[in-house]
């Protein structure tokens, strides 16, 4: 007579770790997204966000954890629910906890550093975006020899790019590329051959700060651009996936300006 009871006992068990674990993977989900989207809209400042992120984080490994033991007991003793919310507990709650783990995990891998440039002998000064920077923590002055030794070993690849097409063209083209890239321009010097403009990354609201300059060589041009976060001091790679995703659609589209 007891065994019935006996068995409902890890069938319950079983249910509420199902339960459990996805219940607080949904939960770390939905704190992770507004972590960065508090961030984003105005709600704290970014240390705060990385903070509740990192929370987040944590949790979602719990409850991956809480998951995959529902998973466990489900498949010894049923029962068919338990195993629904397990699985799906399980892929929320490391995706909670893999993605940012990940993203810090290559980071780190990286220079720690947030001001990139095609250019590191003689790096494209801002202008326009001087005042928009005032109350930014990061500076743009260039960090001289030491700064540019840190990018050439961390992204080697980095250089200008070079366009069969006369500056105003190259210009043009430039600025269509930008316009396209979801960047707001903040001026377009057409007379100095110098674009300035400002990126938000979607999910922290993040504002990095552009410059491209263009100068003539030999029968074309030679674009230069520079990407400097306002906040931070590793990018984990951003400027520079940037400045290649920018270079990569400019010398794509040099035939069509």
């Amino acid at each position: 007579m007891d065994a019935p009871v006996s068995a409902s006992k890890p069938r319950s068990l079983g249910a509420l770790a199902g339960t459990a674990g996805f219940a607080l993977a949904s939960l770390t989900g939905f704190v992770a997204l507004f972590a960065g989207l508090g961030t984003r809209w105005g709600w704290w400042d970014y240390r705060t966000g990385f903070s509740i992120l990192t929370v987040a984080v944590w949790s979602g490994l719990i409850a991956a954890a809480i998951s995959v033991v529902a998973i466990a007991n489900a498949l010894r003793h049923g029962p068919r629910r338990a195993l629904i919310f397990g699985i799906h507990g399980l892929i929320i709650g490391a995706l909670v906890f893999g993605v940012p783990w990940f993203v810090v995990h290559e980071g780190r891998k990286l220079p720690p550093i947030h001001d990139i440039t095609t250019d590191t002998e003689d790096p494209p000064a801002f202008v326009a975006v001087l005042p928009l920077r005032k109350d930014s923590p990061n500076t743009v002055e260039y960090g001289g020899a030491e700064l540019a030794a840190q990018q050439k070993k961390g992204y080697p690849d980095l250089g200008p790019a070079t366009l069969p097409m006369p500056p105003r063209a190259a210009f043009e083209l430039a600025l269509d590329v930008a316009r396209r890239s979801g960047w707001e321009i903040v001026a377009a010097a057409a007379g100095d051959n110098r674009i300035e403009a400002t990126a938000t990354t979607d999910w922290f609201g993040f504002k990095d700060d552009i410059v491209i300059r263009i100068k003539p060589k030999d029968a074309g041009s030679r674009v230069d651009v520079r990407s400097v976060s306002r906040v931070g001091r590793s990018d984990l790679g951003t400027n520079a996936r940037r400045i290649r995703e920018f270079l990569r659609q400019l010398t794509a589209g040099k035939t069509n300006p």
